[in-house]
């Protein structure tokens, strides 16, 4: 019997070699609807080192993601993010915090965690605040454009 389908597209990162630690550091962060779904180790008829992992199939927030040990030969880059969007100041606060302890922060909500992974921690409202007209949408363009980590009072105030 077949599995059933229930999210058609998967994130799949890859890692040289903190899949597991990665997938773990992740779900602790965003807790409630995460946690690690399985894992899978290479074997001696894989090119990993058997025994050791290959695969981590976890969930965030009921998003489906796997973390693949594949090695030294790709890192992740600026092209590909993910997006967290967050209904309080509190709420960018924590994932701020949290995702960005060991990496780097950079403008506009966006920061890379101590695996190289980039991340957008924005306020939820943010497409409506860019909808409010032309005039509404530049004023609060220029203040993301000023922040590094994005404060919600700030965008709605301008």
């Amino acid at each position: 019997m077949s599995a059933k389908i229930t999210q058609k597209i998967t994130t799949f990162l890859w890692f040289d070699s903190q899949a597991e630690e990665a997938a773990n550091h992740y779900v602790s962060i965003f807790g409630g609807d995460s946690k690690i779904v399985g894992i899978t180790h290479y074997s001696a008829s894989t090119p990993g080192e058997p025994g050791s992992v290959m695969t981590v199939d976890f969930q965030l927030a009921g998003q489906k993601f796997t973390a693949r040990n594949g090695g030294p030969q790709f890192s992740f880059t600026e092209a590909i993010s993910l997006s967290v969007a967050c209904d309080t100041q509190e709420e960018i606060d924590r994932f701020w915090t949290r995702l960005g302890e060991g990496g780097e922060e950079g403008p506009c909500g966006w920061l890379k965690d101590k695996y190289g992974l980039s991340w957008q921690v924005v306020p939820a409202e943010l497409p409506e605040l860019l909808g409010q007209g032309a005039e509404k949408s530049d004023r609060v363009m220029a203040a993301v454009m000023g922040m590094k980590k994005l404060d919600l009072q700030a965008m709605r105030d301008a």
